[in-house]
């Protein structure tokens, strides 16, 4: 008879990690959970290098787990803050037009929010001046149920309320599993670990993961670096400012963000990332470069969206360029106001064909549940995720 160190094994520490363990020990008390994070300490990564918005769920298509996750998460979120001491706030933000080629998709995401159940309203430049008097547009969408907060902290929250034995430093290298038995687990230290399912919420490494368990992703993560300045003068920006998003990208442009700390962060562009934990151009890891060029997607994506690519690496390069982009929603912005701040990196579900996995990607295989795309909006919806997750590894858990 096999003997279990633990009922489910998390793999990874952010936010999704955090809730899925959380999730589980609600839904079933008593059952024993173990976290393996590979840091020091919790949301080390995505999780903690982010810009802390609470997503209300306007961009996402009705119906995918992207829409319906985020517009649940954003409530419980503001509500785990509140009852947990977080530092939070409900801020509301903006959605800007600043070219006449931009109405139609403006239009269409005042449609999409309205489908997605989230209040909209709709703006005219005096009335984007009565919001943001230092933004300029030819229109604009307020949306009243986006925030931010501290989504480390809510991770350590979660970490403490699960129950869950979660050990730091704990870097998984090795996955024997065994439909009839359960998984094992070995860590960089030796440290082996029995379990009767295992849960893969690694993010940057999730691909990597379900291939050492012996699954086949069916994707790859491609890194994508998120880099971010600091507004020298934050009382230029009262809130949130986001530009109108092309909607053949994933990501949300260039947009300004103040914190809970009072700050306002300016940023994240996207280009490609040497490494898994690539936070900056010097960080090179020879290895996962080439897993990353190594795999055709990457090639495609690059041959139909070089120029937006090309756009992304001049701004990347240029502080300049940069500075250029900002003005375009706050032109009273100066390249002197800009100051370097932390880049964080995102885990991009990247198909064979080249295609961007648009919605969250879980799947099940025996003994086994992998989180294969959870970029934003993840932290938003961590805890509807959570319980997504447990539910689908305790309906798949043998008996003792």
């Amino acid at each position: 008879m096999t003997t279990y160190d633990c009922d489910v094994l998390v793999v990874g520490g952010g936010i999704v990690g955090l809730s899925t363990a959380y999730a589980l020990t609600q839904a079933s008390p008593g059952t024993r959970v173990v976290v393996l994070e590979k840091e020091s300490g919790p949301a080390r990564h995505q999780t903690g290098r982010n810009s802390g918005v609470i997503h209300s769920g306007i961009y996402y298509k009705p119906g995918s787990l992207k829409a319906r996750f985020a517009v649940r998460g954003a409530a419980e979120m503001v509500e785990f803050c509140a009852r947990h001491g977080i530092a939070h706030e409900v801020t509301g933000k903006l959605i800007v037009a600043t070219e006449r080629a931009e109405l139609p998709r403006l239009h269409a995401l005042v449609q999409r929010g309205r489908e997605n159940g989230i209040p909209v309203r709709e703006l005219g430049p005096a009335q984007i001046a009565a919001y943001e008097p230092e933004v300029r547009g030819l229109a604009a969408i307020h949306v009243g149920t986006t925030g931010v907060c501290d989504y480390g902290a809510v991770a350590a929250r979660l970490a403490d309320l699960s129950g869950a034995d979660v050990r730091y430093g704990a870097e998984v290298v090795r996955i024997d599993r065994r439909p009839a038995l359960g998984v094992a687990v070995r860590t960089a230290d030796g440290t082996v670990l029995r379990a009767r399912a295992l849960v893969n919420c690694a993010g940057l490494h999730c691909d990597r993961v379900a291939r050492l368990a012996g699954d086949d992703p069916g994707v790859r993560i491609v890194p994508f670096r998120g880099e971010y300045y600091e507004l020298a003068r934050p009382g230029l920006v009262k809130g949130l400012v986001y530009p109108v998003p092309d909607p053949a990208f994933p990501f949300l442009g260039v947009h300004l963000t103040r914190g809970v700390d009072g700050s306002v962060h300016v940023g994240p562009n996207a280009v490609p990332a040497a490494a898994r934990e690539g936070y900056d151009w010097r960080t090179v890891r020879p290895a996962e470069l080439a897993g990353t060029l190594g795999w055709p997607g990457t090639w495609r994506i690059a041959r139909r969206h070089w120029r937006y690519g090309a756009g992304e690496l001049h701004r990347s390069l240029s502080k300049r360029a940069f500075t250029e982009a900002v003005r375009r929603l706050l032109p009273g912005v100066e390249e002197s106001d800009l100051r370097t701040a932390p880049a964080g990196v995102r885990a991009q579900a990247v198909l064979r064909d080249g295609t961007l996995v648009d919605d969250f990607l879980i799947r099940e295989t025996p003994r086994a549940v992998h989180v294969l795309n959870a970029p934003s909006p993840a932290a938003t919806a961590s805890l509807p995720i959570g319980r997504e997750v447990a539910t689908r590894v305790l309906a798949t858990l043998p008996g003792p």
